[in-house]
């Protein structure tokens, strides 16, 4: 179960009790703008990872001076003391051991990157072996359960200065001419590749950069993983959309996913268009979006200019996610749409032209106006302009009354003016159609001014039937009222009234009686 952290009890406050921010004696729901300032950059994870028996290492001979007879066996002993860590959450701790390290793992990443022969077959094994004792480890969680990216300070890895070395090693290896994807991939197997994606949930973006680079190598090299590493890229994407909502390194992910789509042979397999449909469409409902966005549309329009016949999968996907309330995703959806349409057929146009311009329409005539603006911008694009343009007889109307109420309606100035400027197109390009929209819209109006006259009569007169019927509700019960007041007091009844009435009539004498009255 989460606990929440409370704040330390102010001095002037007994020790029994805590001290509430101001905030929140207020708004029991502190909102996410009422958080303390920016948090400093933190250094986690090595914790979780210290050896306890710490060996002590030895400085070996240099690679460099090493005679070629001896080179390798030097390569390996120092590949194998590379395998010790450290803490380095204690800063001052074995200084001299992470010095021998950070040495050692210098001369492996130069030997690799400028020597030739280095890479032989029993060096693989050591090799992945130390990559894998330094990369391989538990993430910790995040100091700050809130963490924003676009706001927050990341967690860095705090034995960066020996895993960058080691990151270095690993692309360097890759990337060596000497490097035998016939050897590696007896080592560099599934449960690698997936420990290795499970690395890019590290807050630390120069790991993650590091991680991008070197699994895009590894897509490259290894044939036989690469309908491997597609698969767990979509699990974990399905994963972040659906479950967790969180993921640090989809940004990286999809920037791979970028040149893998790109070299895609055509026509495009059924797999792949899944992938399209129900993974990339999907991840633009994240709340997160604006992190990774760019990367995301860049995948998009590859697919569309791999195969034009997915375009209208993607628009009506897009218009199915369509933000309702998140003004910034709109922006971001209207960026995306203007680029699809930068590379769009006009076969294809044709067939989406209709829901996405309902669409376009709709945002026009938003009150908040970076949305209306960047609908509008979309008519300073020649080619989507050209389009339009083709397309002038199905696109005018669907939002000619919308242009048109909007230029009398909206608040700012800015948006008016673009609005003149769509509507001076429209009439250049078909001024008939335009006057023919024109008259009708005006009639249609007037017809609608009528129509709420007659609404606004009609509940009118039933107001007033209303109060003529209340008034007559509360005359009657009040007289009921009174009627009931006096028969508790005894009052002689008032002539009107029927009681009254009937109390007048002689009332009838009782058989045998006198004639003398009653006093």
């Amino acid at each position: 179960m989460e606990t929440t952290k409370l704040p330390p009890s102010s001095p002037s406050s007994p020790t029994t009790s805590f001290s509430v921010p101001s905030a929140e004696k207020v708004d029991g729901f502190p909102r996410r703008s009422m958080r303390r300032a920016r948090q400093r950059r933190s250094h986690s994870s090595s914790q979780f990872r210290y050896q306890s028996s710490q060996v002590e290492l030895t400085p070996l001979p240099l690679l460099k001076d090493a005679p070629v007879a001896e080179l390798h066996d030097l390569f390996c002993k120092k590949l194998q003391q590379c395998c010790v860590l450290f803490d380095f959450l204690d800063c001052v701790a074995d200084l001299k051991g992470k010095e021998i390290k950070r040495a050692a793992l210098n001369e492996l990443v130069e030997s690799v990157a400028t020597s030739r022969g280095v890479l032989i077959e029993p060096l693989y094994p050591e090799a992945i072996k130390m990559i894998s004792v330094n990369i391989f480890r538990t993430l910790p969680p995040s100091e700050n359960p809130e963490f924003d990216p676009e706001e927050d300070e990341p967690t860095l890895e705090a034995s960066w200065p020996h895993l960058q070395l080691v990151y270095e090693f690993f692309l360097r290896f890759l990337e060596s001419p000497d490097f035998q994807p016939s050897m590696a991939k007896r080592y560099i197997d599934q449960k690698f590749v997936l420990q290795l994606l499970e690395l890019f949930d590290s807050e630390d973006p120069r790991e993650r950069e590091y991680l991008k680079t070197i699994l895009h190598r590894v897509y490259g090299k290894l044939l036989g993983l690469r309908a491997y590493i597609r698969k767990q890229i979509n699990n974990i994407f399905l994963r972040f959309i659906y479950e967790t909502e969180h993921f640090n390194g989809v940004a990286e992910l999809l920037e791979i996913l970028g040149s893998i789509i790109n070299g895609f042979a055509l026509p495009l397999k059924a797999e792949h268009k899944q992938f399209l449909v129900r993974v990339l469409i999907p991840l633009h409902t994240a709340k997160s979006l604006s992190i990774f966005h760019a990367q995301l549309a860049y995948c998009v329009v590859q697919f569309m200019e791999k195969d034009a016949t997915v375009t209208e999968y993607i628009i009506r996907g897009l218009l199915k996610y369509w933000p309702k309330t998140c003004t910034q995703k709109e922006v971001m959806f209207l960026g995306e749409i203007e680029e699809i349409l930068d590379v769009i057929e006009p076969s294809q146009f044709i067939r989406i032209q209709e829901p996405l311009f309902k669409q376009i329409a709709a945002c026009i005539s938003s009150p908040h106006f970076q949305v209306a603006e960047r609908a509008l911008y979309f008519w300073n694009n020649e080619y989507i302009l050209s389009l339009i343009e083709e397309n002038c007889q199905v696109i005018l109307p669907l939002v000619f009354a919308t242009l048109y109420r909007v230029s009398k309606e909206h608040w700012n100035q800015t948006i008016v003016s673009l609005i003149y400027n769509v509507l001076k197109t429209f009439m250049e390009m078909n001024s008939k159609l335009f006057d023919d929209l024109t008259a009708s819209y005006k009639v249609e109006k007037q017809k609608e001014m009528k129509r709420e006259r007659e609404r606004v009569e009609l509940w009118r007169g039933l107001e007033e039937y209303q109060d003529r019927r209340m008034q007559m509700l509360t005359e009657a019960a009040r007289n009921q009222r009174n009627l009931q007041e006096r028969g508790e007091r005894g009052d002689p009844l008032s002539p009107s009234s029927p009681q009254a009435a009937q109390s007048d009539q002689p009332e009838p004498k009782p058989s045998g009686a006198s004639g003398e009255s009653a006093t």
